[in-house]
């Protein structure tokens, strides 16, 4: 269901129901309504036949979804940013009159083609990738100079803690807009599209997110939305993750791919563009069968920091339009997406 769709009169309805339940007055009435979103988005059946043989890794899948853990607070979590700003509000205000001007964020050091050092590049290798061109962009349009970065390497499990310390401004690491992050951070509007996807040996017996999965080792990164969605299905007793094994959890995604390797477990689920980039590392595995999910990234700030969500939105929005996005995607990521996946044209933003 899109809210968006619905008529004006029930979405105020709506926001002034989810206001009535903030407090500690309204946790037994958000965990229902919680139950019933949780409870919707299992029933809800979307499939979307796939005939011209092309290799997908933006969304679509047999059994695609939103992320099960739908908290009451939304319905689309990618719909929940800000109109786009150009003003400077208090936290962009507080990031310029820094005696080190620089933007502080948290991004990955170990994601191939996302947020990686070249190994061929020796101790002087600059971070590269898909996610560090967003953040010398970001860089760029609000501080007036692209390097104007300070990088910190932060685990996926780490993420929000991150943001909630106050140890970075913003976190652009591949990281999925859902409801339940909404509870603790404030996103940007997405500026990609994925799914969650099988990671496997070629010679594994695994064909997808399907039965085959049932009773093997997965390995998925703490905090992700992968470990969210099987612990969601195995607590609901859905095949396949009802019978598989998923206590094998890293902090950051690429200790899978070792695992993987070492034989310690026999399937991988993570993001299907992360899943292709590590694919590309190691061509002893592959993609197994479709993405399950939808999947929207977005850049992460402090919860309340609305001025920099708006303006971080601005720039997507250039960024789209001047071609600075299709030209990140087909240098990092078009070789290992192609160029006619889903995910190789950015999301459409809408805002709340």
């Amino acid at each position: 269901m899109n809210a968006q769709r619905l008529p004006r009169s029930w979405r105020t309805g709506l926001r002034s129901l989810r206001a009535g339940l903030r407090g500690w007055g309204g946790v037994g009435a958000m965990a229902a309504v919680c139950a019933l979103a949780v409870a919707f988005a299992l029933l809800l059946p979307l499939t979307q036949s796939r005939g011209d043989g092309v290799p997908r890794t933006g969304g679509q899948g047999v059994a695609r979804g939103i992320q099960a853990n739908v908290a009451a607070e939304c319905a689309n979590p990618q719909d929940q940013s800000p109109e786009p700003s150009s003003l400077d509000g208090p936290t962009i205000s507080a990031i310029k009159a820094r005696k080190d001007r620089r933007l502080i964020v948290g991004v990955d050091q170990n994601s191939y083609r996302w947020g990686y050092r070249d190994p061929n590049g020796g101790r002087s290798a600059e971070l590269e990738g898909f996610d560090i061109d967003l953040v010398h962009r970001i860089a760029k349009d609000l501080l007036g100079d692209a390097n104007a970065v300070k990088f910190k390497a932060i685990p996926t499990n780490q993420r929000i803690p991150a943001i909630k310390d106050g140890r970075v401004d913003m976190i652009v690491r591949t990281m999925t807009i859902t409801c339940k992050r909404l509870a603790d951070v404030a996103f940007s509007a997405p500026y990609f599209l994925t799914g969650q996807q099988v990671l496997a040996p070629k010679s594994s017996t695994v064909k997808g997110y399907d039965r085959t999965l049932g009773g093997k080792r997965i390995c998925t990164a703490k905090g992700s939305t992968a470990l969210d969605k099987l612990t969601a299905d195995k607590a609901a007793r859905t095949a396949p993750a009802a019978t598989a094994d998923i206590g094998t959890t890293v902090p950051s995604q690429l200790d899978c791919l070792v695992r993987l390797q070492l034989g310690q477990v026999d399937a991988v689920v993570t993001d299907g563009a992360l899943a292709a980039s590590q694919a590309a590392q190691d061509p002893t595995v592959e993609l197994k069968g479709d993405t399950f999910t939808t999947d929207y990234y977005g850049v992460a700030v402090k919860k309340g920091a609305n001025d920099l969500a708006a303006r971080v939105n601005r720039i997507l929005e250039r960024y789209r339009q001047d071609g600075g996005w299709q030209a990140s995607y087909d240098k990092w990521l078009s070789p290992t997406l192609g160029s006619r996946s889903e995910s190789a044209k950015p999301p459409v933003p809408r805002y709340k």
